[in-house]
């Protein structure tokens, strides 16, 4: 058995479209159409994740 990290990685389907949108236990947000990107996206944490990056932006 593995010990929790305390880490939270939060995916949401925007009803209506193929939309995805992701918010990193970090805080930053992200949005994508497939979920093999959004995964990978979040757990390539902190890259991708930088301060100077705006919420919200998709790649």
């Amino acid at each position: 058995m593995t010990s929790p990290t305390g880490e939270i990685y939060r995916i949401d389907w925007l009803p209506g479209t193929d939309v995805l949108h992701g918010t990193c236990h970090c805080g930053r947000e992200h949005t994508a159409q497939d979920p093999v990107e959004m995964w990978e996206w979040m757990l390539a944490h902190p890259q991708g994740h930088h301060v100077d990056e705006p919420r919200g932006n998709s790649s």
